[in-house]
């Protein structure tokens, strides 16, 4: 079965086609390394909620939107190669805006490593 890294990041709304970008420059390097697809979702219908919610989790500010974003893996292991090759690799640099320049504040993302347990 494949592996899901999942994420969640409040984007810039006035930063939506730098983030696509960033998204597209990612996608070549993560292809490279061995993803088999990438997604993007920008958010349309993303409540605030009353205990818990996604514009809670990432501390959305009005001025944002809430992006959920994953990378399928054909396995865990060829995933954790390619964030380990990553360290070394300078076209990362390349690609990865300098945190104060992103269109989104990497320090309220949230990400994690899933093991499917059904797949349609």
């Amino acid at each position: 079965m494949s592996y899901i890294q999942g994420f969640l990041q409040p984007v810039q709304e006035n930063r939506k086609a730098d983030y696509i970008e960033l998204a597209r420059k990612s996608w070549a390097l993560f292809k490279e390394y061995g993803a088999v697809s990438m997604c993007e979702a920008w958010g349309d219908s993303v409540p605030d909620g009353k205990l818990t919610s996604f514009p809670m989790a990432v501390k959305k500010t009005d001025d944002e939107v809430v992006v959920f974003s994953w990378i399928v893996w054909p396995d865990k292991e060829t995933c954790e190669n390619c964030f380990e090759k990553m360290q070394e690799d300078t076209r990362w640099h390349d690609v990865m805006p300098k945190p104060d320049e992103a269109p989104f504040d990497m320090k309220r993302m949230i990400f994690g490593g899933f093991q499917p347990v059904f797949e349609g």
